[in-house]
């Protein structure tokens, strides 16, 4: 019996494997998930209480992921501290998401001498690293979710711009789109009718690949103590909190904050992955942020 091949002849990779990560990141994705919305209202135990009796235990049975150095549950903290960043992560992505779209359909609409200007806004800032933008922004405000949002969404909304002027310029010399100017159509009836349908799988493929990221950035933000307030359970400020604790072996108190972190982070990235090469496999690198 010979194995499957593709259209070219060669041996077609194993369905199973090929899917293997696929479904292992929606696993995580679904625990996660099921932890962040089941877990507060079925715990009754508050995240921010303070026991110094149980500072700094191991993982037990009572504690499973151990407790950080003023007593509080690792655990539980980690939980809510994902359910924080994931939505801050969340909103600052589709502020990115929004700001760049306009911007990039904009330039790639109208084209010539607005798309040239709008374009070299995109280069400059572009030429600024985007952590060091980010933290003179949030430096001008109070430590707050609002503050990493802003922060986020100025900072990052440069590569959505590109790949929507790249996608409506292919689009605008596309046979029916010619059609459509040529019957007398008007420019914002174009943009509803035939380019926004199509850029709009691009978009949202393009906001979830920012989540991860925003969410790096956030946790970036907070650990530096310029995110998220010092009181409320953001995993960058328990990584903070955590690492003067590693000089007493107490290493759960920010490895436990850190997977949360990379677990969640790797499984939205391999779905998008997943997700961009079924969507549109000749533009990877387009798509990528």
């Amino acid at each position: 019996m010979t194995a499957p091949t593709d259209s070219t002849g060669r041996p077609a990779p194993a369905l199973s494997r090929s899917r293997r990560p696929v479904r292992l990141a929606v696993a995580a994705l679904v625990l996660l998930g099921l932890a962040v919305l089941l877990v507060p209202p079925l715990v009754q135990l508050d995240q921010q209480l303070v026991d110094l009796r149980a500072a700094g235990l191991p993982p037990s049975p009572r504690h499973p992921l151990g407790t950080d150095q003023v007593g509080r549950d690792v655990l539980l903290r980690s939980i809510y501290g994902l359910r924080v960043s994931f939505l801050v992560g969340l909103v600052a992505a589709l502020v990115s998401m929004v700001i760049g779209g306009l911007v990039g359909l904009t330039a790639g609409s109208l084209g010539g001498t607005p798309d040239r200007l709008l374009m070299r806004v995109v280069d400059g800032f572009n030429s600024v690293p985007h952590l060091l933008f980010g933290i003179f922004i949030v430096a001008l405000f109070a430590p707050s979710p609002a503050a990493v949002v802003v922060s986020v969404g100025v900072t990052h909304w440069t590569t959505a711009a590109r790949i929507v002027r790249s996608e409506v310029l292919s689009l605008r010399s596309r046979p029916f789109v010619e059609a459509a100017i040529s019957g007398g159509a008007s420019r914002s009836r174009v943009v509803r009718r035939h380019l926004l349908p199509h850029l709009f799988p691009h978009l949202l493929l393009a906001t979830v690949l920012m989540v991860p990221h925003a969410i790096w950035h956030e946790t970036a933000l907070s650990f530096l103590g310029l995110g998220l307030p010092a009181h409320l359970a953001s995993l960058g400020n328990m990584i903070n909190d955590g690492r003067h604790s590693l000089l007493t072996g107490d290493w759960w108190s920010s490895l436990v904050p850190g997977v949360f972190i990379l677990v969640p982070t790797l499984a939205v990235a391999v779905l998008a992955q997943h997700w961009r090469d079924r969507l549109s496999p000749r533009h990877r690198s387009e798509l990528s942020l």
